[in-house]
Parts: structure tokens; sequence; C-alpha cells
């Protein structure tokens, strides 16, 4: 009998937004949707073991294609049980296709047609990446969601660049689509920058393919949040509804709100584990900084709402010492409280979701958030509405090599 790597099942609908609640039936295991899926950059989540992550309820996390193909290798993986094996995890795997490292990290020294050859950071060395290629990797990872290889245009770029890139994406798409073993689901990627008839154009081609879920690309890449949100607008009406759809390297948890509200059903993003090494906590108040002097003798839990082990057992004054010691557990409890703090966001979410008051949920979330228990900026985590540059700490994705989380792509 035929089997399927994947299955969507929608379980209910909000009345007054194109937010869905839904159900995700992969090769190791159910999850729920709308979620958001810890991005696993090496095959770690930085700070995080495999067994928190799924003590936490996270049925699927993500992991990088460029960066383990170029260490320590597909072909290692592959021999030590694949992805899976290799790290430990009984969940499922999403892997992006390297595109938008590729070409992020600007080591690019020839774009064509059939692909890109590119420079490695590791060791120099060069190497070419095809539909063809990647796909192999992926297959060799044996991730359950594997993605398209694209071209992600940077911002800004003029229509023509964005023209280009789109149309390889296309050509790439079928070509990724041709060639990806058929026991992972796979999804195609959106793109157009910011140009509204272009991303008609890719949805409508994207949506034209036997894609098993549909992906946004090139978002969070420095345009800002109110382009972003229309490049959601624009692209959502030409997508089949029985498919999922992903929002690429999104976001804080205003922006997953505000495009569940679109009708999107999958989010990765940096920010939890990146902004928890560096001092910045998310609470049910907004976001702090830690290190701020308001917390020196503050002995009540980071955030009084949060039944996190961190929020249970210690305190903001003792939290502020580990981080001004440069005490590793510092990352460690603060990585794991913003993880946590995203897990139940999103099952928030989904239960006003299924109770047909997602915007009454909004609202009230929005109004406590806002309070904001003590200043937010700091130099690890600027202008969190702003979806600063890709390349700082203020964008939702990074594409930095060594000690950096990376986004799946797109």
């Amino acid at each position: 009998m035929e089997t399927t790597p994947i299955k969507f099942d929608i379980l209910a609908k909000d009345p007054k937004t194109l937010a869905r609640r839904g159900r995700l039936h992969l090769n190791h295991g159910t999850v729920e949707t709308p979620v958001f899926m810890p991005v696993g950059t090496q095959g770690t989540v930085k700070a995080m073991s495999q067994e928190e992550l799924a003590e936490m309820g996270f049925g699927i996390i993500l992991a990088n294609t460029y960066h383990l193909y170029l260490r320590p290798g597909h072909e290692l993986i592959k021999s030590a049980g694949r992805l899976h094996g290799f790290i430990n995890w009984s969940g499922n795997i999403l892997t992006d296709s390297g595109g938008f490292q590729v070409f992020s990290l600007e080591h690019i020294r020839k774009i064509g047609e059939d692909g890109v050859v590119f420079r490695s950071y590791v060791d120099g060395s060069y190497h070419e990446f095809t539909p063809e290629r990647v796909m192999e990797i992926q297959s060799a990872l044996g991730s359950d969601i594997v993605m398209a290889f694209d071209e992600c245009a940077p911002y800004p770029c003029d229509k023509e660049y964005a023209l280009g890139a789109m149309k390889r994406t296309h050509d790439w798409a079928k070509r990724s689509l041709d060639s990806h073993d058929p026991n992972q689901a796979f999804f195609g990627i959106v793109q157009g920058s910011v140009y509204p008839d272009l991303r008609a154009e890719s949805a409508q081609f994207i949506a034209s393919l036997d894609t098993d879920g549909i992906a946004i690309g090139g978002v969070s890449v420095g345009e800002g949040k109110e382009l972003m949100m229309n490049a959601v607008d624009w692209t959502v009406p030409h997508l089949p509804e029985h498919k999922p759809r992903y929002l690429m390297g999104v976001g804080t948890p205003e922006d997953i709100m505000d495009a569940v509200i679109r009708g999107i059903d999958m989010f990765d993003c940096v920010l939890p584990t990146r902004l928890g090494r560096n001092g910045s906590l998310y609470t049910s108040q907004g976001r702090i900084n830690i290190k701020n002097n308001t917390f020196i003798d503050d002995f009540t839990p980071v955030d009084p709402e949060c039944d996190c082990w961190c929020c249970a057992n210690y305190s903001a004054a003792y939290l502020r010492h580990l981080y001004k010691c440069d005490e590793i557990l510092a990352s460690r409890l603060a990585t794991f409280h913003n993880v946590y703090f995203y897990r139940t966001l999103m099952i928030q979410i989904r239960a006003a979701i299924e109770q047909g008051r997602l915007m009454e949920y909004r609202k009230e979330f929005m109004a406590k958030y806002r309070r904001r228990r003590a200043s937010v900026h700091d130099d690890a985590g600027r202008q969190e509405n702003n979806n600063g540059s890709g390349h700082s700490y203020s964008g939702h994705r990074a594409s930095g090599p060594e000690g950096q989380d990376v986004h799946s792509g797109g």
C-alpha cells in the first residue's frame, strides 16, 4: 500500500480571520499547527538539548543543509543513521535548501541557470549547489520535510533583479521536485521580493506544482514589518487551501500572530535562542534586558506568569548575576525560558483559533506585552519590531558562520 510522507488536516478556522488550526502528520509524528519550529542550524538548537525540546512538546525542529554539508558532511551523517540518529532526535526535522545561506554569506563565485558555485567559509574550498545536488544532500540527511533550492533576492533590489531571481527559483523548484526523495515531504518556495505582481506570479507558479506544502521566502531580510506582511497578503490568496503554508524566518510574537491571522501555519526564527544568549528575555509583559540594574535585587521570577523551570527555580537577580559573571548557565536558562515562551504562545494561539477568538486574544496579549517590565533595548537585540538587517541582531534571520543561529532558507 502506498504511503505519503505528509498529511495535513485543517481542524478549525477562526471566523474573523484567515487563521487555521491544523495538524501535520509526518514520518516522525504529528505536529499541531500553527507551529513554531526551533532553529537547529548545525544539528543543535543552541544551548538546548534534544531531550528538553521533546519534553516541551516540540514535534519538529529545523536544520541547515548548507552548514551540515560543509561540516561534518552529509555522507558522514548518513552513515550515523541520518540526521535523526546523528543528533538523537526522534521528532520531525525540516531542512532548508541552503539557498539563503549561499546567497547571503557573500562567498558566491558564480551564479548560473544550473546552480551556484560558492566558497566554503570553513576552509576556502569551492563547491557547487544545483537543485539536484541539494536534493541529494537532503536525502542523505533524511529530513522529514525538504525545501526546494531557491534564490533569495536581497533587500533592497530592483525589479529586474527580483524577476531574474524569481525565474531561477521557479526553474530550480521544478528540478528540485523532479529529483527529491519521494519519502520526504517537499515544499516549494515563493519569491518576488517586495513587488506585488511578482509575488502573485510566483505564488501561482509554485501552487501549480505538485508540492506537499508552500513556503513564503525572501522576507525578514531588512524590508520592515509592513512590507513583510504585504508579501504575505500578496501571496496567500493564490495558495491552495489544503496545503500547509510556511513563512520563513519569522519572527517576533507579534509578527507570528499577525501572520497566523493572514493564514500562515508554520514559522521558524532564531530570535528566542539568539536573544536568550545575549540577555534578552521574552515575558508576558514584554521583552526585557536582564542585564539592567533594575534586576540587581529582583528576587521574583523573570516572568511570574511562566511555569518553565527557569522561572520556577531561579530569580531575575540570579540570572542577572550569571550574565555579569559570564557564566554559561545564563545562556542555558534564558534560552530555555525564551523557547518555552514561544511554545506557550503557540499553544495559546491554537486554543484561540479553536475558540473563534483569535483577534480578542491578540488584543489581550498585546495590551499586557506592551507594558514592558523594563527596558527592552540592549546591544544584543535592538528594535524588535523593526525587522532590521538580516546581518545584525535586530533581524530574524542570521547568515553568519561559526557560533550563530542561521535561518533555514528562502
